[in-house]
């Protein structure tokens, strides 16, 4: 059989240095500017993309979700259609470097944390393996926020990311619809990106905006007046909810999403061949936590428009949707006062008292009841656990390539396709070859996050030094004040002649919602500390602090391929998985962490050799909370070196750097009441850190650690993840 695809890689420096006079007018590459460049190049590598079609089927995977963090795509798609080395080495030839033209891509604002970091390496995955499959968004103008440090504080602006004389990946479609809520239409328009799949096909992520979205509605930092939903709908993800105006914002724009996405599902599947009866051989709805779930009596309702009965429609809606849930903290699990839900879908609002009376008269439980829900697991055979995955297309190929290269002259390219292949570098365990060149390529990959730290935010770091990251979502489960802690503990241990075994450069990397007071609080002291130690002209020498500026996906391909330490410390029984975890163990770093999430997984895999654990277990937490006997003061009591790291918050130096008020309400919120026990795991905490900090000084053991942890990183490919799902609950057939 003759590979169509391999003649085109074999010549597709032909092709390039041919077909990019396309885009540049029939102009050189040294007569365009840079941004002109960028723009053709990005044209050319949509175009190629688009080249390959997508993947198609009777029964499509639609995987909605409020957030899609892809990140920058450039690099991305260059290496899934085999063209990257081929562009950067052409461009290269006439004294242009690739990295130059990434510059000017814009980081699209479509998500914030782990939730959208994950809908992202499932649509990758989706594309690479070949199931017919789109993600189903919204089109936000300006994402979240991005993060400023304003006298050492978060300060929040729009994040626009469409500019102007830039070429973008989304395109507009002639796809329209009127969604009616309670007291007006909205106008919609569907926009879609190309997701490339690994030597394969694409997918589609599917953004719908509301055409009366107005920039112009925003005034200071992120505020914009909520009550103008028209305009306001698609400008930011999650608004502030913190006014019950942001609140009910939040509802009409879950609405906005959903009623969008089932009456395109419903089209497609009826242009499919579907008699909507048969829906479920035609579609499978995959509910990405809670923000999606009025997909189901929207589905219901429009199902009953088309002449089914609510039973059957019911049935059918059963049948085609499925619901991940990514935690059991309260404040995730959605609920919304009725009101609001009489007020922005009055329409849905019948079906929904009807589906809980279903559920009233089939359980006697009222845990399980829709209106006024606490949520019970009194339907076993509907749960299953999935673990969770990342892309190492990304998260390996794309973001530390010198690594990526290592391992294919150690165990060949096969590991590319088929992540488990990677198991293959245990053989290599006392290569010592290998080993000192995966150390050469750790501190390579730490100057170079070094450098771009200091010409993004004027921050200089020590390549030399440890670099102990901890870059996630900021919040008190994640325990970012635990690291905080350790931070000034370590430094009055300095200033008493205690040093730590090599220097350490903590890194944080976290935005806190704009209403999340204790997490700014958090970040605020962080800053200050931060600021403390450098003032210190003998304390700077052993310790630093950096703080990333907004911390995104292009940030991270950056610093966790430097990382060494790679903190998971939230409080076990809290973090459901997270996937940060997985790409630092993917690119060399060893986990210090609690046995939470995805943690447990990790130190099964490595050994306990491998891996750094501590704190209390999920069992004596969750059996705390029963209890509710757990006092903070007592463990300030007992512990006088924990009460002195926690008083340095507020002590002369801190608040003279930083705001009193935040200080203090930070030092309160933890004095009184550390509700994610933060005190419990501290002195544990401080010994495993201090144990890690000794164990570096062998650098041929570290590097073992290092390497069994790549070879065990298979596992948490989103390939299997994806392949998890489809056998367990989709039921598509691949298209490759």
């Amino acid at each position: 059989m003759i590979e169509l695809y391999n003649i085109v890689r074999v010549s597709c420096k032909h092709f390039f240095k041919n077909q990019m006079r396309d885009y540049t007018e029939n102009r050189k590459f040294t007569d365009c500017t840079r941004l002109e460049l960028f723009n053709a190049l990005l044209r050319y590598v949509a175009d190629a993309a688009k080249a390959r079609g997508y993947n198609e089927g009777r029964k499509k995977v639609y995987y909605i979700s409020a957030e899609f963090l892809i990140g920058k795509l450039l690099s991305n798609n260059l290496i899934n259609l085999g063209l990257y080395e081929a562009v950067r080495d052409e461009l290269a030839a006439e004294g242009i470097a690739l990295s130059e033209l990434e510059e000017f891509e814009l980081e699209p604002s479509l998500g914030n944390g782990g939730l959208g970091r994950l809908a992202a390496c499932f649509l990758d995955s989706l594309a690479t393996l070949g199931l017919p499959a789109d993600g189903l968004g919204l089109a936000y103008h300006c994402g979240l926020f991005r993060q400023s440090f304003v006298g050492r504080q978060q300060a929040e602006t729009p994040d626009g990311w469409l500019k102007w004389g830039q070429e973008s990946w989304m395109r507009r479609t002639h796809v329209h619809y009127d969604i009616p809520f309670g007291n007006f239409t909205a106008r919609s328009t569907l926009y879609e990106i190309d997701v490339t799949g690994y030597e394969g096909k694409c997918g589609r992520l599917r953004l719908f905006d509301v055409d009366t979205a107005d920039e112009r509605l925003i005034k200071s930092g992120i505020g914009f007046d909520a009550r103008d939903v028209a305009r306001g709908l698609t400008l930011f993800l999650y608004p502030d909810d913190s006014t019950e105006q942001g609140r009910l914002l939040r509802v009409y724009q879950e609405y906005f999403m959903v009623a969008n996405a089932a009456r395109l599902i419903l089209e497609e599947c009826l242009a499919r061949g579907s008699d909507l009866h048969d829906l479920a051989d035609y579609a499978a709805i995959q509910i990405n936590d809670t923000h999606p779930t009025l997909v189901i009596p929207e589905l219901i309702r429009l199902l009953q428009e088309r002449g089914i009965g609510e039973d059957e429609a019911v049935s059918i809606v059963r049948d085609v949707c499925a619901y991940t849930n990514h935690t059991i903290l309260a404040e995730a699990l959605e609920k919304w006062p009725r009101a609001y839900l009489e007020k922005v879908v009055p329409r849905l609002m019948p079906i929904i008292d009807r589906l809980d009376a279903r559920v009233r008269a089939e359980y006697d439980d009222p845990f399980v009841q829709i209106i006024d829900a606490q949520g019970n697991a009194i339907y076993p055979e509907k749960f299953n656990n999935k673990t969770n995955g990342i892309t190492f297309r990304r998260w390996l190929m794309s973001c530390n390539p010198a690594l990526a290269a290592r391992i294919d002259a150690a165990i060949g390219a096969g590991w590319r396709k088929d992540s488990a292949e990677l198991e293959k570098l245990l053989a290599h365990i006392d290569d010592e070859a290998l080993l000192t060149s995966l150390a050469g390529i750790k501190l390579a990959n730490k100057r170079r996050f070094a450098e771009w730290l200091r010409e993004h935010q004027g921050t200089v770091l020590d390549p030399d030094s440890v670099f102990d990251v901890q870059s996630k979502r900021l919040h008190e489960y994640k325990r970012q004040q635990l690291n905080l802690l350790w931070c000034a503990r370590t430094l009055l241990d300095i200033r008493a002649g205690i040093l730590p075994e090599r220097p350490v450069t903590v890194i944080f990397g976290a935005k806190a919602a704009p209403a999340y007071t204790i997490a700014k609080d958090i970040i605020h002291a962080i800053l200050c500390l931060s600021d403390v130690i450098a003032a210190d002209p003998v304390a700077r020498r052993h310790l630093r602090i950096a703080m990333v500026e907004n911390y995104n996906v292009s940030a991270a391909e950056k610093l966790i391929p430097a990382c060494d330490i790679s903190e998971q410390i939230s409080l076990a029984s809290k973090e459901a998985s997270g996937t940060g975890n997985m790409k630092f163990m993917l690119n060399g770093a060893v986990t210090l962490g609690t046995l939470d999430g995805a943690n447990v997984e990790i130190a099964e895999l490595v050994g306990p050799e491998n891996i750094y654990t501590f704190g209390l277990s999920s069992e004596a937490v969750i059996n705390s909370y029963a209890r509710g006997d757990y006092d903070p003061a007592a463990h300030l009591e007992a512990d006088p070196r924990l009460r002195a790291a926690l008083d340095f918050l507020v002590g002369e130096e801190m608040r003279a750097t930083g705001d009193v008020a935040r200080l203090e309400r930070l030092h309160a919120e933890l004095a009184h009441k550390d509700w994610f026990m933060t005190f419990p795991d501290f002195a544990d905490y401080c010994a495993t850190k201090a144990r890690m900090l000794a164990d570096l000084g062998d650098e041929d053991a570290w590097a073992r650690k290092a390497l069994v942890n790549i070879a065990k990183a298979g596992y948490f490919s989103s390939d299997r993840t994806i392949a998890d799902y489809n056998r367990d609950i989709w039921h598509a057939d691949y298209a490759r």
